[in-house]
C-alpha cells in the first residue's frame, strides 16, 4: 500500500510545492537574515545612488520636447530630434567639435605623462618630508575655484598691468600683447592652465599606486644590477599600468565634455577667442542664455553622455583585445 507521502512525491501536481523550490528559498532567506546588518548599512548608499543618479534620468525627455513652462515637462509638445539639429546644423558645429575633442585629447596625454613622471620622481625622493611638502603644493591648485584661477591668469595676461607684458616683455624690450584678442596663443595657454590645476590630483593617484608596489621587486632588480631608470621602466610603470588604463578609459569617456570654467572663465568668454576656445559646453551655455531653450541644452548633454558611453565601451574593447587582464570589464 502506497502511503500519502509517496503519493505526493509521485504526483507533483497534487498541490504541494516541489522540494527543490523550498530548498532554493530557504538559503536565500537565511542569507538575508544572516547579512541583514550589512544590507541595512548598504541601504543609504543605494538610496542616495537612486535619488541622485537614476531618478534625474527622467529629465532625458526634455531633450525631445519643446519645453513650455505653462504646460510643464510632461505637457510640453514633442519635437523629436529637432533639438539635436541645433548642434549639427549650425555653422559652428565643426569648430566646437574639433576644439572639444582636440583639447581633451591633449589634456589626457599631457596630464597622464606629467602626472606619472612627477609621481615617480616624488617616490624616488629620499627625504619623505620634502616629498609630502611638494605633493601638497602641487595638489593645492586642484581645490581652487576656476573663478580664482581665471583671476590668476588675468594677473599674468592683463594688457595694462599683466606680469608678462609689464615684467617679461618690458625687460626684453618686446611689444605688449592683448592676449584676450589673440586666439592663436590659447591652444597653448589652456593646456598649461589645465595642467597646473589638475596634475596634482593625478599625481596623488599614481603615487598611491606606486607606494603599493612590493619593495622586493626593487631589491631583486638591484641585486641583478638594474639601474634606477631600468627599475622605473621594467617595474614601476608595468605595475601601475592597470591604474593608468582605468584613469585613461574614464578620461576618454568624457572627451566630448569640457571643463566649463576653464573655457568660459579663463578666457573671459571673449568673442575674439571663439575660433580656438569655443567648445560644446560654452556654445550650449551661450545659446541657452540667448535663446532660453532648455530642450537644446538637454539634447547637447544627452549627446555628450551617449557618445562618452560608447567611447568607454570602445576603449575598453581595445584594451581587452591587447591585454584581456588589463580591461576594466
Amino acid at each position: 500500500m502506497i502511503t500519502e507521502d509517496k503519493k505526493s512525491m509521485a504526483n507533483p501536481g497534487s498541490g504541494s510545492l516541489p522540494v527543490g523550490r523550498n530548498k532554493r528559498k530557504k538559503p536565500m532567506l537565511k542569507h538575508l537574515r544572516k547579512h541583514k546588518v550589512l544590507l541595512l548599512m548598504l541601504l543609504p548608499g543605494v538610496v542616495f545612488l537612486l535619488v541622485n543618479n537614476y531618478l534625474p534620468m527622467f529629465g532625458i525627455i526634455i531633450a525631445f520636447k519643446n519645453i513650455n513652462y505653462v504646460d510643464g515637462i510632461l505637457g510640453s509638445p514633442w519635437v523629436g530630434l529637432d533639438n539635436f539639429k541645433f548642434l549639427f546644423a549650425t555653422s559652428d558645429a565643426w569648430i566646437i567639435t574639433r576644439n572639444t575633442v582636440l583639447y581633451n585629447f591633449v589634456f589626457i596625454i599631457l596630464n597622464l605623462v606629467i602626472a606619472v613622471s612627477i609621481a615617480v620622481a616624488l617616490n624616488e625622493l629620499r627625504n619623505k618630508l620634502a616629498a609630502k611638502f611638494y605633493q601638497s603644493i602641487m595638489f593645492f591648485p586642484y581645490f581652487l575655484s576656476m573663478v580664482v584661477v581665471s583671476y590668476l591668469v588675468f594677473a599674468f595676461l592683463n594688457v595694462e598691468y599683466g606680469f608678462i607684458n609689464k615684467g617679461i616683455f618690458a625687460l626684453f624690450g618686446l611689444d605688449e600683447l592683448n592676449w584676450y584678442s589673440e586666439p592663436k596663443y590659447w591652444p597653448f595657454i589652456l593646456p598649461l592652465v589645465n595642467l597646473w590645476k589638475g596634475v596634482g590630483y593625478g599625481c596623488v593617484i599614481y603615487l598611491a599606486a606606486i607606494i603599493g608596489i612590493d619593495n622586493e621587486y626593487y631589491e631583486a632588480a638591484l641585486i641583478d644590477g638594474a639601474t634606477k631608470w631600468k627599475q622605473i621602466l621594467h617595474i614601476t610603470i608595468p605595475l601601475i599600468r592597470p591604474v593608468i588604463i582605468i584613469t585613461t578609459i574614464l578620461a576618454i569617456g568624457g572627451i566630448f565634455r569640457s571643463d566649463f570654467g576653464l573655457f568660459y572663465q579663463t578666457t573671459l568668454n571673449s568673442g575674439a577667442l571663439y575660433p580656438t576656445t569655443l567648445v560644446i559646453d560654452t556654445y550650449v551655455y551661450n545659446a541657452l542664455i540667448n535663446m532660453g531653450n532648455l530642450g537644446m541644452s538637454a539634447a547637447a548633454g544627452l549627446y555628450q553622455s551617449v557618445v562618452g558611453f560608447f567611447l568607454v565601451l570602445g576603449s575598453n574593447w581595445i584594451v581587452r583585445k591587447v591585454d584581456r587582464d588589463q580591461a576594466v570589464f
